[in-house]
């Protein structure tokens, strides 16, 4: 008997043992459970408030619990930087186009306004050319204009050429055939002529208004000559009827004086 109640309280004491060691187990099991749940938990909360790959020093739960980087983690993070870059390019590009058609414009102005510039250069080198034909033209003109003013300041200058003279015996007004061959020869250097007058005086014997009025006649008379035998114009002719101008009576009087007085009007023409 002495045996089996030995053996009782030491069959108690093991299972006591054994229970107090599983309850130990038990809680040293859930403490460590509980605990790496709370810093898996933590970590977690880490890691949604803060990206792995935003920090320069992540922690060791960070490099523990983070995933890998993935294609579409990279892509997500990497396309604003690639979008940004695709903006700046384009803007870099809309740029260089701007630039290149402002290039275009100011060549294009350039080349227009050289043409302008040229062609002005040709109108000025016209102009220029027009200028200086018209001052010597001018000058010529000028010259020639002193000329004639200086020719025809003494175109009422005549001077005396050829005389005939014409005799007639008294109370006679006919025209001898000496008379007119002297005529004739003073004509014939008139043909094509300009710039003269013809006087024709004419003298005759007696005394006061007789002597006038016959001398006026002989005048006449060489007048109608020229006139109707050789054309001339009766406005070349200056007639005047002198009466008696010598001191004598005699009938050496009797005559009629022919002229030829000319001008530099026709050198005026030639020049």
């Amino acid at each position: 008997m002495k045996n089996p109640m030995l053996i009782t309280p030491l069959l108690s004491t093991v299972i006591a043992l054994s229970a107090f060691a599983q309850q130990s187990n038990s809680n040293s099991t859930t403490q460590p459970a509980a605990s790496a749940d709370q810093t898996t938990s933590s970590l977690r909360d880490s890691g949604s408030s803060q990206d792995f790959w935003d920090g320069d020093e992540p922690s060791l739960g960070a490099l523990i619990t983070h995933p890998f980087a993935s294609k579409a983690y990279v892509r997500r993070h990497v396309q604003p930087i690639r979008d940004r870059i695709a903006e700046l390019d384009e803007l870099n590009e809309n740029q260089s186009k701007t630039i290149r058609d402002v290039d275009s414009r100011t060549q294009q102005g350039i080349q227009l306004a050289s043409a302008k510039a040229s062609i002005a250069d040709e109108h000025a080198e016209e102009a220029a050319r027009k200028a200086d034909a018209a001052k010597q033209t001018t000058a010529g003109l000028n010259t020639r204009v002193d000329a004639d003013e200086k020719a025809f300041a003494n175109i009422d200058q005549y001077k005396t050429g050829a005389q005939t003279e014409i005799r007639f015996r008294p109370g006679q007004t006919v025209l001898s055939k000496q008379a007119k061959d002297a005529l004739d020869e003073m004509a014939a250097q008139l043909k094509n002529q300009r710039g003269y007058i013809i006087e024709v005086q004419g003298f005759s014997a007696g005394q006061g208004h007789t002597a006038i009025a016959n001398s006026r006649k002989m005048a006449d008379s060489v007048v109608r000559y020229l006139v109707l035998n050789h054309e001339v114009p009766a406005y070349r002719i200056y007639v005047i009827g002198m009466g008696n101008s010598s001191a004598s009576k005699s009938a050496s009087g009797t005559r009629v004086e022919v002229s030829l007085l000319k001008n530099d009007i026709e050198q005026v023409a030639k020049q």
